[in-house]
């Protein structure tokens, strides 16, 4: 049965049209919602180095205004003054009053460089190549799935604070990750048959038309080892309109019909950071609608300080989810990368806040895994605190990895109070060679200040 018959048309439905606000729209900001001039001029100032893009939704719908500045929301969508050095914020400022631009772009390029663009390898290990040649637009790190950056998805309806992609946004073509059409993709697809799932990233891919989507998606459903698409979208929370009053919202979701049609998986990848999120009549009906097509939504998002970090809003964001009929995936932990020191949750810390929302949620919903850290040799989840005779240790777990062996194998660290990331951590003597290998180069790595 067709979805326009399971859900009723987007036509019936309110909304308003996409604009995007950036950083010329501050004072438009400020004059509607009242931010005070010394806040306008600190998140003018960082938003010289970090990326900043609102919408007419987030601002009016998910922004609760008289809580600003510490309103999560708010955190998490306006450059903060502590995401940067408190000199750096000043010099920036006062570089903009003498409306020297030549002495600001040289140090946004500076303030930039030193914020670790690409981490954990993407550049150096991640990027597939063929006689040498970089295939633009692609990652392969694990064996079964495949990034895409499809060009025209290189930005966001919104973009959030924390994101470890921002360098895909700030207008540095050596930095961004962009494919202009899926023919490498499909040569790839063809010398690794291995591979099932492709996923659709950025930015985000729903920022696209649906014709341009198309584009990229057809070519792949003659690939017959390719099962699942799933596509990284924010769009769930920062434009829920993309699925239900967007002039071509019925078109996107014929389209998501057509590959599950074909006996294929859609997953979409949702991009939660907090339940009020979930709580807007428009992003209810957005999952509705995207369920109506037999896509299955899963839902992800990482553990940041000023935004989610308390077991309430994790357990409400987790019941939240399965309420809409979508899988609570992930909870990551902030990778180390962009303004990593204002969002960061010790793993500590971040082990106590997941153990403490998952004990309250029903079965189905314990589908989620976490605190999970994307690193170098895969990602590592911190399944525990162990007390020994010889100490106390985190006991840690390679839930996925570049070398397919050391998945599901388990290992352990010395406990700390303070560490955030895997090269914090010093392992245990007892660790598995090969684990240790893996995990150790990522630690001298971090060490040298070499950076992927």
């Amino acid at each position: 049965m067709s979805l326009l018959k399971v859900v009723n048309s987007a036509s019936t439905d309110g909304g308003t049209r996409f604009r995007a606000l950036g950083p010329h729209h501050l004072d438009e900001v400020a004059g509607r919602y009242g931010l005070p001039p010394d806040v306008l001029e600190s998140v003018r100032a960082v938003a010289q180095v970090l990326p900043f893009r609102v919408n007419e939704y987030v601002l009016s719908e998910l922004i609760d205004w008289h809580r600003v500045p510490e309103d999560p929301i708010y955190q998490l969508v306006f450059p903060q003054r502590g995401m940067l050095p408190a000199h750096e914020v000043e010099l920036l400022t006062e570089l903009a009053r003498r409306g020297s631009r030549r002495e600001t772009a040289a140090e946004v390029r500076r303030i930039r460089a030193g914020l670790n663009p690409h981490p954990s390898g993407q550049k150096q290990l991640n990027v597939p190549k063929v006689s040498d040649e970089e295939l633009d637009g692609l990652q392969h790190k694990y064996r079964e799935t495949v990034l895409y950056f499809p060009q025209q998805g290189q930005t966001c309806h919104a973009y959030c604070t924390y994101c470890f992609r921002w360098a895909q946004f700030i207008g540095d073509a050596d930095l961004r990750f962009a494919a202009p059409g899926p023919e490498q993709l499909i040569g790839h697809l063809a010398r690794h048959p291995a591979v099932t799932d492709v996923l659709f990233t950025g930015g985000d891919p729903m920022i696209m038309t649906t014709e341009r989507l198309r584009g990229h998606i057809e070519p792949l459903l003659a690939v017959d080892t390719v099962r699942t698409i799933r596509i990284g979208t924010k769009s769930v929370a920062y434009w829920p309109q993309r699925f239900t009053t967007d002039a071509d919202a019925d078109d996107l979701l014929r389209l998501f019909e057509e590959i599950t049609a074909t006996g294929r998986t859609v997953a979409v990848m949702a991009h939660y950071s907090h339940p009020r999120e979930l709580e807007t009549a428009i992003a209810r009906r957005a999952l509705a609608r995207i369920r109506a097509t037999g896509a299955v939504i899963y839902c992800q998002a990482p553990l940041i300080a000023h935004v989610n970090d308390s077991a309430r809003v994790w357990a409400d964001l987790w019941r939240g989810e399965l309420a809409s009929g979508a899988v609570p995936y992930y909870m990551f932990v902030e990778r180390d990368t962009g303004p990593r020191h204002y969002f960061e949750v010790p793993l500590a810390r971040a082990h106590e806040i997941f153990r403490t929302a998952y004990q309250q949620l029903p079965g189905l919903a314990r589908t989620v895994r976490g605190p999970v850290m994307s690193t170098t040799p895969g990602k590592i989840v911190v399944d525990g605190v162990e007390d020994t005779p010889q100490g106390r240790f985190f006991q840690l777990r390679l839930l996925q990895a570049r070398d397919p062996r050391l998945v599901g194998r388990p290992f352990r660290a010395h406990y700390s109070e303070t560490a955030a990331w895997i090269d914090h951590l010093e392992l245990d003597e007892t660790t598995p060679p090969d684990i240790a290998a893996a995990v150790g180069a990522a630690t001298r790595q971090a060490l040298t200040g070499v950076h992927g």
